[in-house]
């Protein structure tokens, strides 16, 4: 086995479960305690079999509610040096159970082996990450969000995925008509920002490739996206390249299914 599901994504909380048959992992926990547990029953997945939480960067809705989670289940926390020190306050007192990272360097939990790798974000140190069994290499799950632009460190991690989970934040047209503040939507647009739906296009015409099963959207603005706007337009180009990836659109509110990798 070797699987995930998107438990949360969006500007108000964050957070992926990836699990093997050994080892099972959440990606960003910014939703609280009580959700998760939630979400897990939903899948009929035990919240005792979690061992650690990989945290991307500080910011509220991929943190908000990792202390909490780690003091329950007593699972270590796996982060940069820089982005711990800028969220410590926020974690509160997790006493040993804190696992310094670096970007660019693997490491292994249990059977899975995770690469933390730079994202361009107005974080301290934001990282992106693949995951892969140790023994399949080809199975291998990329989660890209908080993600200004297009890099070629980018493309080249995202390359030979079998699943993706990939942000498409939002549409800029709504974006630019929408009601947020100038140097908001400045801020958003900018390479340290999100992607937009089109951005997401750009990606997948880079990375596309025979191996890739599975397509996940992800970190959709509420307030300048919409859902079936983001899978549209996804969906045009890969109608028009003949694809047949399975593309969902991960909710802020809901979980998806368990998803084979």
């Amino acid at each position: 086995m070797f699987q995930t599901a998107v438990l949360a994504s969006g500007s108000k909380g964050n957070c992926v479960l990836v699990a093997s048959d050994e080892t099972a992992l959440l990606v960003d926990v910014g939703i609280s305690a009580k959700r998760i547990w939630a979400a897990l029953d939903n899948l009929s997945f035990d919240k005792n079999r979690l061992q650690g939480i990989l945290i991307s960067h500080e910011h509220g809705d991929h943190i908000s509610g990792a202390g909490a989670v780690s003091r329950l289940l007593k699972i270590p926390l796996y982060l940069t040096r820089d982005t711990y020190f800028a969220c410590k306050h926020r974690l509160g007192n997790l006493h040993d159970r804190i696992v310094f990272i670096r970007a660019g360097e693997s490491f292994a939990i249990g059977d899975l082996v995770i690469h933390p790798f730079a994202s361009p974000h107005d974080a301290v140190d934001s990282c992106n990450f693949t995951i892969h069994l140790m023994n399949e290499p080809d199975r291998k799950l990329a989660i890209a969000t908080d993600v200004g632009y297009q890099s070629r460190l980018l493309t080249t991690h995202l390359c030979n995925c079998s699943t993706l989970i990939l942000e498409s934040n939002h549409d800029q047209k709504m974006l630019l008509e929408g009601p947020y503040e100038w140097h908001l939507k400045q801020r958003i647009m900018s390479n340290h920002g999100h992607l937009s739906n089109l951005d997401a296009v750009g990606v997948i015409s880079q990375v596309m490739h025979n191996g890739l099963k599975n397509l996940i959207l992800a970190h959709l603005s509420e307030v300048n996206n919409l859902p079936d706007l983001a899978e549209q337009t996804m969906l045009e180009f890969l109608h028009s390249i003949n694809s047949e990836v399975t593309l969902l659109v991960a909710d802020q509110y809901r979980h998806t299914i368990l998803i084979d990798i």
